[in-house]
């Protein structure tokens, strides 16, 4: 199957959070398409086994001379995130792929919980950004083929009622990686593209303490990467995720009826208003097939 041209044998791929769930799949993923891997997460016995699990997938690939490492590294803090660059732009003749996936959940309501806030804030988009601050200039500098996945949310984009925090944090993911992708298709040679990847309802680490078993309507995290890899080599800037739960119809529908709250006057958060339950229904099942 054709790749996008920064996934390519013997670049390196550096990705964050990736001791576990989306983070781990796609660091499994890239070893197994012959890219060596730099795994930065918090310290501990998880970034160590998935470290392990992704020496093994090269090595069962055929990648027997692959670099693998794991960094610690907190991505709220940007001197953390130079380092790992440093280590990495060391380590790798070519870096290929810089997906920032690092991310926290439960954060809180609109006038609640001010530290959750601060704590979701720092690292689901303080994160992102300082991954793009710190890897975009010194990609564009390789004059090769570069991409940059920042891992946002449904959430960031549809605001369903439950934790403002998380929503906010993965809005301005969103916003921030629309910027990104103009300045680098801008910028001389184009060489390096972003995409934002929009997961469904996807079964990881965040969502254990919910769920100890993976519910049928959650995708697996390495479904979200296969799609991922897929829409890559189409060139998608937005990869967004159904799940088996939600189809991608219904997703597009619940999108376009998000944008008409502001287009159409509409109070906020319409699709959850009682004024508007009926008429939000029916504009998504219209004309089903």
């Amino acid at each position: 199957m054709p790749q996008h041209p920064a996934i390519a044998t013997g670049h390196g791929a550096v990705v964050t959070g990736a001791a576990s769930g989306i983070g781990l799949a796609a660091a499994v993923r890239f070893a197994r398409l012959g890219l060596h891997v730099a795994l930065a997460d918090q310290p501990g016995p998880t970034l160590d086994d998935a470290v392990s699990a992704v020496q093994s997938a090269a090595v069962e690939a055929g990648y027997l001379e692959a670099i693998v490492f794991g960094q610690a590294c907190d991505v709220s803090e940007v001197d953390q995130v130079q380092t790992l660059a440093d280590r990495a732009f060391e380590a790798f003749d070519h870096i290929g792929v810089v997906m920032n996936n690092a991310g926290i959940n439960a954060g809180g309501g609109s006038f609640e919980k001010l530290d959750r806030w601060r704590a979701l804030m720092a690292t689901n988009l303080w994160g992102v950004i300082h991954g793009g601050q710190v890897f975009a200039p010194r990609l564009l500098e390789q004059a090769s083929p570069a991409a940059i996945i920042n891992t946002g949310s449904k959430q960031g984009i549809t605001n369903p009622p439950g934790d403002a925090a998380y929503n906010v944090t993965k809005a301005g993911v969103k916003s921030y990686t629309e910027s990104l992708a103009h300045e680098l298709r801008n910028a001389k040679g184009a060489t390096v593209s972003a995409h934002l990847l929009v997961p469904g309802f996807t079964y990881t680490g965040m969502s254990k303490p919910r769920h100890p078993s993976q519910p049928a309507e959650a995708w697996s995290a390495e479904q979200v990467i296969d799609r991922l890899i897929e829409r890559m080599a189409a060139s998608d800037f937005y990869i967004l995720c159904p799940d088996n739960a939600v189809d991608e119809e219904t997703d597009r529908r619940r999108i376009t009826w998000a944008a008409g709250d502001l287009t159409d006057n509409r109070p906020a958060l319409s699709r959850w208003h009682p004024d508007h339950t009926e008429a939000f229904a029916e504009f998504v099942n219209r004309n089903r097939t």
